[in-house]
């Protein structure tokens, strides 16, 4: 997630290394959890979670922990067959002696670890796997099959193992993505490589620390304390060089963002599509994104129109399009996030909406990309019109371009108070065009301006109302419940 929020320019460099920081000393939870015999439970929380989900769907609230209950218990059932089918190993002579080498060379505990993690892309899972691997007793009966000093080159090998989850992520993505995933791999290299020369005094340190007993009995906690203890340290010594790290991955992979073209989408990530929360908040910000395009074509349009601009016009047509595109994409974007069938009832609602939001969106530039084209004959038919009638016609450009402005700003901060401003202002500007066709029709009737010049002034006065009408349906939906605020989501990303 944090890749892809990097990717889509919602998250600096800097801020994901420190993120990232947090994840790792996150992660060593589970081996906690394991280290006090949750799994012994794994199936209560699987029929439970179950019985809350299939159940009590109507209570959304109640199903979604139900959810988190039965992934929860899930989890640790996997674990368990893991764990399971690896016991038999301790009766393997191959098995022994090897682990027996790793004792001696860390190095190759290191890498056993760190192919083990690579080949199930999870830390979390092999490092369960160890510590019920090492709570196995030995020919002894007494002490464990791997031993601590055994277990920690390991447990830093699945450490290494895990940043191929982010590498992977990476692939395809912007520089500064690629960067984040460099600089999960030096966060846990570097520890590694510090570490493993201190292994010896590490044991001391975690014995000192965690519960005594039979080793058999408590090198699970030990491992679990070891986890944590080398994140932990690991990020304090970083913590303070976070900007020396992003400098040194900005080193290795050098280069400049490319600018991205305005038909191409900037916040979609199919990579978490699969988290409707985290995905519909990136949805949100492309469309505020294809938003600032169309406020971009009034400019051009108004230039184009008041000043027989014709390239203005252009430009806008062209702008046009890329919103058309953005729009498709956008939609294929949400039914997808519907599609994988995690939104809950109110995100499927929030999807709705904001198809619902692209849409006017789309027919904004449509009725942009009309005014461009009237511009464009105007300027070919060589049309002037009165100085009262530009005034006129510059008035209403200006309402309707605060109003797409407020419209917007509404959306971004969910601001009821706007939404009704602009409902407000499109009525006014409603009434302006029947102000605006009323004088037209007296200067005709004045002889003050030209017959042939109404289709043309009273087609670009149309179609700029329509904008605003546009303007109200998407305010419309800030004012209803349906509309939900994404300023918390933007604050968990």
């Amino acid at each position: 997630m944090v890749i892809g929020f990097v990717g889509a320019g919602l998250m600096s460099l800097k801020q994901a290394i420190s993120v990232i920081m947090g994840a790792n000393i996150g992660t060593t939870v589970t081996a906690q959890l394991i280290a006090f015999d949750i799994g012994d439970y794994a199936w209560v929380f699987v029929f439970a979670g179950f019985i809350m989900f299939f159940f009590l769907k109507k209570r959304e609230k109640v199903a979604d922990i139900g959810q988190i209950l039965f992934a929860f218990g899930l989890l640790f059932v996997g674990i368990n067959t893991m764990s399971a089918t690896m016991t038999p190993l301790a009766d393997s002579q191959f098995f022994i002696s090897l682990m027996m080498k790793v004792q001696d060379v860390p190095v190759l505990g290191v890498g056993l670890g760190a192919f083990m993690t690579v080949a199930v892309q999870s830390s979390s899972a092999t490092i369960a796997v160890l510590q019920n691997l090492a709570s196995t007793a030995g020919p002894d009966g007494v002490s464990s099959i791997i031993g601590l000093a055994g277990a920690i080159p390991i447990l830093f090998g699945d450490n290494i193992g895990t940043t191929i989850t982010a590498i992977l992520a990476s692939i395809g993505q912007s520089i500064n993505a690629k960067r984040t995933a460099v600089a999960h791999v030096i966060f846990n290299l570097s520890g590694t490589c510090l570490f493993v020369w201190f292994i010896p005094q590490i044991v001391k340190i975690v014995q000192f620390i965690s519960p005594k007993g039979p080793e058999i009995d408590v090198i699970s906690r030990q491992i679990a304390n070891t986890h944590l203890l080398f994140n932990v340290t690991t990020m304090l010594i970083w913590l303070p060089l976070i900007p020396v790290l992003a400098a040194i991955v900005t080193k290795l992979i050098p280069g400049k963002e490319n600018e991205i073209a305005r038909e191409e989408t900037m916040y979609l990530d199919y990579n978490i599509i699969d988290r409707p929360l985290f995905a519909i908040h990136l949805a949100t910000k492309e469309i505020s994104r294809m938003a600032s395009f169309t406020q971009e074509m009034i400019v051009n349009d108004k230039e184009a129109f008041l000043g027989n601009q014709e390239e203005n016009a252009n430009t806008s047509l062209e702008i046009e399009d890329s919103v058309n595109n953005l729009h498709e994409k956008i939609t294929d974007y949400l039914s997808q996030i519907l599609a994988t069938e995690s939104a809950t009832d109110s995100q499927a609602d929030r999807i709705s909406v904001l198809m619902h939001i692209s849409a006017a969106i789309e027919h904004m530039g449509d009725y942009l990309a009309t005014i461009a084209g009237l511009a464009v004959e105007k300027a070919k038919n060589g049309y002037e019109f009165s100085d009262i009638a530009c005034a006129e016609i510059y008035e209403l450009f200006d309402q309707t371009s605060r109003m797409m402005r407020d419209t917007m700003k509404s959306l971004s901060s969910d601001d009821t108070a706007l939404a009704i401003e602009v409902m407000s202002d499109n009525e006014e500007i409603k009434k302006s065009e029947v102000r605006l066709r009323k004088k037209h029709m007296e200067r005709l009737y004045e002889k003050k301006c030209s017959p042939e010049f109404t289709a043309s002034y009273t087609d670009v006065i149309h179609n700029i109302v329509r904008i605003g009408d546009c303007c109200r349906n998407v305010a419309e939906t800030v004012t209803e419940n349906d509309y939900l605020d994404y300023e918390e989501v933007g604050e968990t990303a």
